[in-house]
């Protein structure tokens, strides 16, 4: 009959511990186990989704038909200016988050949205409740301004809302990888919001490549 090992006094009990993952690690383990987590639709499907934070709510339409496609916006709860954002973007809305990043009381819209073609480059679409009263679009400048973390960068872009910060992950590519080979690692950035005098902003504060 099998009987269970026990633990001796004086054994290493360091051997029975382990390190509670941080919401980071996990979103990563889920996005290599199953790469379309974080769609708020698939190629070529539509999105028409609600979501809501502290009072105010966003619905988001985009048909996803084509390269270029409509992106709609319709914010209720804002006390003074509820108009509906309505602009054209290079891709389709592949993953939707409200949050509140920089815990001001009032939430942000997040859109994100891939490129057509093999490439899948990622872009941004956002808007924060300036007070609830309205929407103020929320700047993330392009990767290719930053010469370091854009080393190898080929598109292929991931977005996610984590524990107040915008995370953006993409695989790295060395000089000879093919477009669906990349070699160098997985980099992770990390965004926290900011406020200042040309609107609300997106600002790198840590990067890693693992």
């Amino acid at each position: 009959m099998m009987q269970r090992p026990s633990l001796h006094r004086g054994a290493d009990r360091r051997l029975f511990r382990w390190t509670v993952p941080t919401a980071l690690q996990i979103w990563l383990l889920a996005l290599l186990l199953f790469p379309g987590i974080n769609r708020a639709a698939e190629p070529g499907g539509g999105v028409d989704k609600v979501l809501s934070l502290d009072g105010i709510a966003f619905h988001v339409l985009c048909s996803n038909q084509g390269s270029l496609n409509t992106l709609t916006i319709v914010p209720t709860g804002l006390e003074r200016d509820t108009s509906v954002i309505t602009r054209e973007i290079d891709g389709s809305v592949t993953g939707v988050e409200v949050a509140d990043l920089n815990s001001d009381g009032s939430p942000e819209i997040y859109v994100f949205v891939n490129s057509a073609g093999s490439g899948s480059y990622g872009t941004l679409v956002a808007y924060s409740a300036n007070k609830k009263k309205s929407l103020s679009e929320i700047y993330l400048s392009p990767l290719e301004d930053d010469p370091e973390n854009s080393k190898g960068y080929m598109g292929h872009d991931r977005f996610k809302v984590i524990t107040g910060a915008l995370v953006r992950s993409f695989p790295v590519y060395h000089r000879d990888d093919s477009n669906a080979s990349p070699t160098g690692g997985i980099r992770i950035l990390e965004y926290q919001l900011f406020g200042g005098e040309a609107g609300w902003q997106l600002n790198p504060v840590r990067s890693s490549t693992r």
